[in-house]
């Protein structure tokens, strides 16, 4: 029964703070040109977080599905010593009202293979809640049953690279729109690498690049963003013609479940 009644809650807390509804309306230039990607609207993301070392450098995206509870990917390498970092938009100013927050603990799935990176999930309880406003709100999560069906158009938001070869990442968030692609085509590019628990986006002259890890992609359901995958790996190059591979949540949901409720 506990199961059922936090799931109830969750689904409570949706309703007042309308996960995956942004107070600022992102704007979306169709299947724009984070390789080619363009600035997303200033707070337009607001579940997206910068995941931060001590020294303030960027290294993984991540996604807040809660006011405790931050999802990214276990290949991020995250411990209790990097921080978190909500309602940032531009990394080169100081003028933002970001919130930094503490992490109190790191739930790494113990099913995450480095060498196949397959269930590339952690989950990141935070010490204190982030405070939830204009630019810092929670994403849905999916349910188990959902199937979001290829050529879907999506979107995935980061300071990643915009090029793989660049010295270093944007300064202001980044978003790209692009198309899921399906287990069967993706594994035209990729073969027997892709597994059950990953889904395919993108090949369409839009990539995710190094610095994206654990960043959200999110696909409208029901007129909520909903995040279906976990920005994981994909072309060394960053090549926009390849399908980029993300964690895919629905998949994953039950070990999510299991955690939030253990804790």
């Amino acid at each position: 029964m506990v199961s059922l009644w936090l799931l109830s809650c969750f689904a409570l807390v949706a309703a007042v703070h309308g996960c995956g509804v942004p107070a600022v309306q992102p704007v979306l230039s169709g299947l724009a040109r984070i390789v080619n990607g363009e600035d997303a609207v200033p707070g337009s993301w607001p579940w997206q977080v910068s995941l931060q070392d001590k020294t303030g450098f960027h290294f993984c995206g991540g996604s807040l599905i809660s006011p405790d509870w931050v999802v990214t990917a276990a290949h991020c390498g995250v411990t209790t010593s990097d921080v978190v970092v909500a309602g940032e938009f531009d990394q080169g100013s100081d003028e933002e009202d970001v919130q930094v927050l503490k992490i109190a603990k790191v739930f790494k799935n113990p099913k995450f293979n480095i060498f196949t990176v397959r269930n590339d999930i952690t989950l990141l309880k935070l010490a204190t809640p982030a405070q939830f406003s204009k630019t810092v709100s929670a994403v849905c999560l999916p349910s188990a049953s959902d199937d979001f069906s290829a050529g879907a158009l999506c979107v995935t938001t980061g300071w990643g690279k915009t090029k793989y070869n660049a010295n270093k990442t944007p300064d202001k968030l980044q978003q790209a729109v692009l198309p899921l692609v399906s287990t069967a085509n993706c594994k035209k590019y990729w073969g027997t690498k892709i597994t059950d628990v990953m889904i395919c986006a993108g090949a369409s002259g839009v990539s995710s690049c190094m610095g994206d890890s654990g960043g959200p992609l999110v696909c409208q359901k029901d007129g909520a963003w909903t995040l279906v995958g976990i920005v994981s790996w994909g072309s060394g190059t960053c090549d926009t013609s390849a399908p980029a591979v993300y964690a895919r949540v629905t998949a994953l949901l039950p070990w999510v479940q299991e955690i939030l409720e253990a804790n």
